[in-house]
């Protein structure tokens, strides 16, 4: 199975990531969450008769965490959130902790990526409401841009509040599978699972090494190319998420729209970017900078990631063919077996 790059704003979905080849000896579990499916696989010391009672206790953090904030779910937290009138609103310790990142990231990438979109996302066709059969009205999208903007978004730590300035709509599909991923992997360390891969959607993390000694191996899939091609990477104790154009998109007469969309524009991002793939600690931060990192365009965001040393990997679009560019941290953490800077 391939590892795929893109992914989709919560709810769609996508072919999900795994490992080149594993041998038959590591155990395997996977459900559905979070608008895609989940999979884990563990190996090396690990006790088989406790599948039952592990597979439980993830689904139950997961039904956790898409309680609290997926938009497909109307009685969701996040929902009931954005619905709600000018106010404080006390909201549980997993959706604050994803909120406060969700804004450190907003003002690490000057706004790029921004958690109140989601009237934005609803306009393009990307949200609960559904697909749109024509691009929306340039009035509606100035008057959604001036209604969002993650500076209106306030929290209190001391009392885990959420500021709602009256008409903000919070939407975390850039960051919630990832914070899903970590949250994974935290039961998997309670339960005692010394290694392990772990993936939603699109998104990775690992610990140990598989059940032949070495360090987990997946392939990033590589768009936009007719025979089917990945890039084979070393994913060794830490997470990777990837952000890309190319999977999930809509047509609209005859035009394709990704689903990134500008914050500060309204209109869904049109760069050289194919995909941004973050190698991280933690999933959640990996997936949220690798949203701003696409947003940016290849030229910001390679400047941005080399200025920050963040393990990056850019696949960007050169005329009939693809650029893979990384920078020296990701090539120091995940290696690279072909491709060319």
């Amino acid at each position: 199975m391939r590892h795929h790059g893109s992914k989709p704003a919560q709810g769609g979905p996508e072919a999900p990531r795994a490992p080149t080849s594993e041998p038959g000896t590591s155990f395997r579990l996977a459900g559905e969450a979070m608008g895609t499916r989940w999979s884990v696989l563990y190996a090396v010391g690990s006790d088989a008769r406790s599948s039952a009672a592990l597979t439980a206790r993830i689904r139950d953090a997961l039904d956790d965490i898409n309680g609290q904030m997926s938009t497909w779910d109307p009685g969701s937290v996040i929902s009931r959130l954005n619905q709600a009138p000018r106010g404080w609103y006390q909201v549980p310790a997993d959706l604050f902790h994803v909120l406060d990142h969700a804004l450190s990231t907003a003002r690490a990438s000057a706004g790029m990526f921004d958690p109140t979109v989601g009237e934005l996302v609803d306009l393009w066709g990307f949200g609960p409401p559904g697909p749109v059969t024509s691009a929306p009205r340039h009035e509606a999208i100035v008057q959604a841009v001036q209604r969002g903007g993650w500076h209106r978004l306030e929290l209190n730590a001391g009392h885990s509040a959420v500021w709602q300035p009256g008409g903000l709509r919070l939407d975390l599909s850039g960051i919630a599978k990832g914070y899903g991923v970590d949250c994974i992997a935290k039961v998997l360390d309670e339960f005692g699972v010394p290694s392990y891969l772990v993936e939603i959607g699109g998104e990775l993390k690992s610990r140990g090494r598989n059940a032949n000694g070495e360090p987990w191996h997946v392939d990033i899939e590589i768009p936009d190319i007719a025979e089917r091609r990945a890039l084979p990477v070393t994913l060794n104790n830490a997470a990777l998420a990837t952000s890309g154009d190319y999977r999930r998109c809509c047509m609209v007469r005859g035009r394709r729209y990704a689903h990134t969309i500008s914050p500060f524009s309204g209109y869904p991002t049109a760069n050289d970017l194919a995909s941004v793939s973050v190698v991280d600690a933690e999933c959640m931060c990996a997936d949220a900078l690798a949203t701003a990192l696409l947003g940016m365009g290849l030229e910001n965001g390679l400047a941005y990631a080399r200025r920050n040393k963040v393990p990056a990997l850019f696949m960007h679009r050169q005329a009939e063919d693809l650029g893979l560019t990384w920078t020296d941290e990701f090539l120091a953490v995940a290696g690279c077996a072909e491709g060319a800077n």
